[in-house]
């Protein structure tokens, strides 16, 4: 599972590694809720999930309900970027909702906790000589 949390204020993106543990209490949330980030291992920060992808690679699309597959009629992002004005194609995305298949969920920082996220990136082992 992965956690790509960004942060407004300095601009940066950092990308966590985590078990599949943590994302037990975020099944059966929506894009554009707000969750503690005490549920998922982040004491005292508050973030908003911005979107996310399935363990295919199909992105999350905030205006299809539910958790599965479709075949949507697209115009523009998330999911696909048209090249000509009024283009549009049929695309497989994923539902709002987060499910057991999602991999990889995009979250904003709303509120900072105490600790600054650096501090919650794995230490770099030096390398062997």
């Amino acid at each position: 599972m992965v956690f790509d949390i960004a942060d407004p204020e300095t601009g940066r993106t950092y990308h966590f590694q985590v078990p599949e543990e943590r994302l037990v209490p975020l099944i059966g949330k929506r894009i554009g809720e707000v969750i503690h980030g005490d549920a998922i291992g982040f004491p005292g920060y508050s973030f908003k999930i911005t979107g996310g992808t399935d363990r295919d690679g199909f992105p999350m699309h905030p205006g299809l309900q539910g958790p599965g597959k479709r075949r949507a009629l697209l115009s523009g992002p998330p999911g696909f970027h048209p090249t000509r004005e009024g283009e549009r194609r049929a695309k497989t995305v994923r539902g709002n909702v987060i499910s057991e298949y999602t991999k990889q969920i995009n979250l904003k920082v709303i509120e900072k906790g105490p600790t600054p996220l650096e501090d919650y990136l794995p230490k770099e082992e030096a390398a062997a000589e």
